[in-house]
């Protein structure tokens, strides 16, 4: 499926990201094609390996006791490993001063490393990367400004390189020491290999996405929450804040996530972490991140931690500065929004009643809310230091312990925020017992306005099916509530209908609206959806009217498969299949590097239609040439070659082929098999002129699969067929034997 939105601006609204808060700027490292350049291999510090086991019992146990966090994902080794006691240095050809240290963890999932000194003068870099050639970076000057301490989110494996890079004039200006090397032992999300492990999606299923419906109230609170990475921990927290409405970045988690963890200047806090769907959970970019924080206040009398953020959220955050009770009153109810187990951010509900106790959860007393149940959703470990919210929108506490879970959903325990207010007023300033949330790009509604917010269900290839039937949001952008609108939708230009839609839409609600399936012919289409009339009214704001998607329709097909044989650099190399008119159909890579090479197969969805192949490759060296003798190929399910290339083609190779009936080629006259009348309702009969040398005959599906198959005796040069069993759609009948086959296609029609 392909948007319509303006690449370019969204490009330049990156790049327009105030420095401080980027973590990386880009470029490349020299050393992850070490070979490649000459460059002899890195010096290797080896660490202990861990008994994964033991460390996730000691977790769980720590879990049952009531102990929410922080989530533990990896052991962290202190060590000091500086520029001028570890690894070794090289100087390019160019002048550069390069200098890589790899840091092996026997059996880590991941790497994650913290810096207790960073200094990098301006034109320097350092990157970080796995034998896999995953590669993060460049980390310049601007990545923490004015701090001294950094750090980085998990790279997967066990085997990290650090490589840290000075241009001519500036050899020695730069001071890095590594205080901490964080063994992975939990995947969470890290990418470690590919299909063996979890980006998301790992708490318990009774949890619910922030983009699901009992989201729709809090879409402003929940852009102040973000899980923070504390080296080998994670919790939760939220931004909070102050009687000046300024954006100064107060946060707020909890003490017990802090505590005796000096790292802070290279904690690691994540933003708008969200599934984009409700159900099923789809992943969603991490690239919202600061590094590093100042602790102000940790309050043990509610578990509190009030730290001040090291630069603020910038405007393409969208943050939102959450407000707060401080009245001590009793809420109706109260609402959590978290990243429990480090997971996608969730929303929880209780509806009550809410009540106060006084509890260790194994790090001191500390007064609280307690909420004897959740009604939606629930906590977990990494929840801990996540905010809850009052009926009025305003934080009230966070949360210290309990034990809840998917299980066992009850008795969890927020330390109170009207006891802990006093000792951080002096920041938040005193303008009352309450203080209602500041979005620093508010948004002012316009008195009538419905808008069309995406359309779903629709693949970019719909593949042996010519039905769509799609899903579009609808979305409240006004004042006041909406109750009544007209769903207009057209393909390729030509109206297809009117839905009329009644319901209720509050301001900044959305509702999902399903359009009638449409059949429609093979080949590229578009759909456009608009919303007009709402509640019979003109809309003031008609710029968001309206969305489309282009997509593909293939049927009938054969699913065909791309095979990739890579050299051992799986990192450099692309490919993608475009239709004639340049819509990219699929697409594959970039893969893993390996020491051997390896082969990828890929299936894809293709039609009675010829497409473009294109390979590439990052460096221009292609798939060979002493690194692997790599190739390519397309074949279809029946062992046609439609395309085959080999590895020497520099930086790029493209190919037209063409599929002939997704790549059957039928034989000549003489040797073909003849169907009569076809198509028709399944009741065939097959004209076999070379029956003497056939043995079987067989039917197969789009998909390559045998759906009937009957022996054919010596000599028989007629065979009735009954496929009327079959599903409407075009089938493959093949007969073969004695070294001999033939094809034809066969249609079922009603």
């Amino acid at each position: 499926m392909t948007r319509t939105p303006t690449l370019s601006a969204v490009a330049l609204l990156l790049l327009a990201t105030p420095l401080a808060a980027q973590i990386s700027f880009g470029g490349h490292p020299y050393g992850d094609k070490a070979e490649k350049r000459g460059m002899p291999p890195a010096v290797v510090e080896e660490f202990p390996a861990l008994d994964h086991d033991r460390l996730i019992a000691e977790d769980e146990a720590r879990y049952a006791s009531g102990v929410k966090g922080p989530f533990r994902f990896g052991f962290e080794h202190a060590v000091h490993l500086s520029l001028d006691n570890s690894g070794s240095w090289a100087t390019m050809p160019n002048g550069d001063r390069v200098w890589r240290l790899m840091l092996h963890c026997p059996g880590a999932l991941s790497i994650n490393l913290q810096w207790s000194e960073y200094i990098i003068p301006e034109g320097a870099r350092m990157f970080i990367y796995n034998e896999a050639g995953q590669v993060r970076g460049g980390f310049t000057a601007g990545s923490n400004p004015g701090h001294t301490a950094f750090g980085t989110a998990p790279l997967g494996g066990d085997r990290l390189t650090v490589e840290y890079i000075e241009p001519p004039g500036l050899a020695g200006q730069g001071r890095l020491t590594i205080s901490n090397v964080v063994h992975g032992y939990r995947y969470i999300g890290v990418g470690a290999k590919s299909g063996e492990q979890r980006d998301f999606g790992d708490s318990g299923p009774c949890n619910v996405n922030t983009i699901c419906p009992e989201g729709d109230d809090w879409r402003a609170e929940i852009r102040s929450v973000a899980r923070i990475m504390l080296g080998g921990g994670l919790c939760s927290g939220s931004l909070l804040n102050n009687c000046a409405n300024d954006s100064t970045p107060y946060f707020l988690t909890a003490r017990h996530c802090t505590v005796d963890n000096e790292t802070n200047a290279s904690w690691v806090f994540l933003f708008n972490w969200e599934s984009p769907v409700c159900d099923p959970t789809e992943n969603a970019p991490m690239d919202h991140t600061i590094t590093g924080c100042d602790k102000l206040l940790e309050w043990q009398g509610t578990d509190g931690s009030f730290l001040r953020l090291s630069s603020t959220p910038p405007e393409e955050f969208e943050p939102y500065f959450s407000g707060w009770d401080a009245s001590g009153a009793t809420p109706d109810t109260i609402v959590g929004i978290h990243h429990p187990r480090g997971d996608i951010k969730k929303i929880c509900s209780s509806f009550g009643p809410i009540g106060q106790d006084n509890i260790n959860a194994g790090s001191g007393d500390a007064d609280c809310w307690h909420a004897p149940q959740w009604d939606i959703g629930t906590t977990e470990q990494g929840s801990s230091g996540s905010a809850i919210w009052d009926q009025n929108h305003r934080v009230i506490g966070q949360l210290y312990g309990g034990q809840a879970s998917c299980s066992n959903n009850v008795n969890d325990y927020y330390g109170r925020f009207d006891l802990l207010y006093p000792q951080i007023s002096q920041w938040l300033g005193e303008c009352g017992d309450t203080l209602d949330g500041f979005d620093p790009g508010a948004f002012v509604p316009v008195p009538l306005d419905a808008a069309i917010t995406s359309i779903g269900q629709v693949p970019r290839v719909n593949c042996n099916t010519d039905s769509i039937r799609p899903m579009v949001t609808l979305k409240n952008n006004g004042e006041g509530p909406i109750g009544y609108a007209n769903i207009q939708y057209a393909v390729d230009g030509t109206a297809m209908g009117v839905i009329p839609w009644y319901g209720t839409i509050q301001p900044l609600q959305t509702t999902n609206v399903m359009l009638p399936a449409m059949a429609l012919p093979n080949g590229m289409h578009q759909l456009k959806v608009t919303v007009a009339d709402p509640n019979n009214d003109i809309d003031t704001n008609p710029l968001n009217n309206a969305d489309s998607v282009t997509f593909l329709v293939n049927d009938p097909v054969i699913l065909s498969v791309v095979r990739m044989n890579l050299d051992r650099y799986g990192t450099e190399t692309r490919w993608r299949i475009e239709t004639q008119d340049g819509y990219l159909a699929h697409q594959g890579g970039p893969y893993n590097n390996s020491s051997n090479g390896y082969t990828v197969n890929t299936q894809v969805c293709l039609s009675h239609d010829c497409y473009i192949f294109t390979v590439t490759d990052d460096v221009g060296d292609g798939m060979c040439c002493g690194y692997g003798e790599g190739s390519y190929q397309i074949t279809d399910t029946l062992g046609n070659v439609l395309l085959d290339g080999d590895g020497t083609f520099g930086y790029e190779a493209s190919t037209q082929f063409c599929v002939d009936w997704v790549g059957i080629h039928e034989k000549p006259a003489n040797d073909a098999i003849v169907v009569a009348p076809n198509p028709n309702n399944g009741q065939f009969v097959a004209y076999l002129p070379a029956a003497r040398g056939l043995r079987t005959v067989r039917a197969q599906d789009a998909l390559g699969r045998v759906v009937w198959s009957r022996g054919v005796a010596a000599g028989m040069d007629r065979l009735d067929m009954d496929l009327s069993h079959l599903a409407r759609g075009a089938y493959i009948l093949v007969a073969e034997g004695a070294g001999r086959r033939a094809v034809q296609r066969v249609v079922i029609q009603p």
